[in-house]
């Protein structure tokens, strides 16, 4: 089962990567699109294990349109956006008029839409970085600060953990490995020096702690909504992994803080 582990995660990291640096960037959208779909297909399914009523295939059809329309720089202006979002709940009411059974109305429609916000509008930015000037190295700069923060965290709270986190949300989770993880974050932040040198040491400290603090609530939140569902994993994507909402979820939140500094800050500008 390890050996599996290992080689399905070094595939996957392989395949990253290509589709980073080297496949155009439609392939990089798709390789996110195909993440963004699987992983609203094992959130509802989840849902679905609680015995609550989702609209999943439209679910997932809306989640999907959000970042194919990001990857053709769709402008969603106010209007745009407006209609959009008037359109879905016109389309969820309908459906739901045609139900001989209304007690779950508001649960089913407000669910599939919270599905629809948690996994495909936050996990389209990965998009809206890529597409930014040295998107690809942005990219890395995210899952290198947040993979090996994960790791960090896991291996310190594996050898040192002693305190609980938050028992009641994930009994594994120790505050030595948190601390241990955000620390990693930071320092693997500040070492991007060498190839994001344009930015400055304090941006990258910054930037290193907000990604390192919002990724970490990202796992927290997914292990909410899976222990909710009574589930330890989302799926069985990766042997002994999880589901693909479980690589997802400390980047589901991370990659919007992300992006927002970066444009608030305007550092994309500053690489050259």
């Amino acid at each position: 089962m390890l050996l599996k582990r290992i080689i399905y995660i070094s595939i996957l990291i392989l395949i990253t990567i290509l589709c980073i640096f080297f496949f155009p960037k439609w392939a990089y959208a798709l390789f996110i699109i195909f993440f963004i779909g699987f992983s609203l297909n094992e959130f509802f399914s989840l849902i679905q294990k609680k015995n609550i009523p989702v609209y999943k295939r439209l679910g997932i059809l809306i989640g999907l349109i959000i970042p194919i329309a990001i990857f053709f720089n769709f402008k969603l202006t106010e209007e745009w956006s407006l209609a959009f979002i008037l359109l879905t709940f016109i389309v969820f009411f309908i459906l739901q008029f045609a139900k001989k059974d209304h007690s779950d109305a508001i649960l089913a429609i407000s669910t599939t839409i919270f599905g629809v916000i948690y996994v495909s509008w936050l996990g389209s930015y990965l998009i809206k970085l890529r597409f930014l000037h040295k998107g690809s190295l942005l990219v890395i700069f995210l899952l290198l600060v947040v993979k090996l923060g994960d790791t960090g965290a896991y291996l310190i709270g594996r050898k040192f953990g002693r305190h609980k986190l938050l028992k009641r949300v994930s009994p594994k989770k120790s505050i030595e490995g948190a601390v241990g993880g955000f620390v990693v974050s930071v320092i693997v932040s500040v070492l991007s020096k060498f190839y994001l040198d344009e930015i400055s040491i304090y941006h990258l400290l910054v930037l290193g702690s907000l990604v390192g603090i919002s990724s970490q609530l990202g796992d927290l939140s997914e292990s909410l909504i899976k222990r909710d569902c009574n589930v330890k994993d989302s799926g069985n994507f990766i042997p002994a992994q999880g589901g693909v909402l479980d690589l997802m979820d400390s980047i589901l939140f991370s990659a919007p803080v992300a992006y927002l500094y970066i444009m608030v800050y305007k550092l994309h500008m500053v690489l050259r």
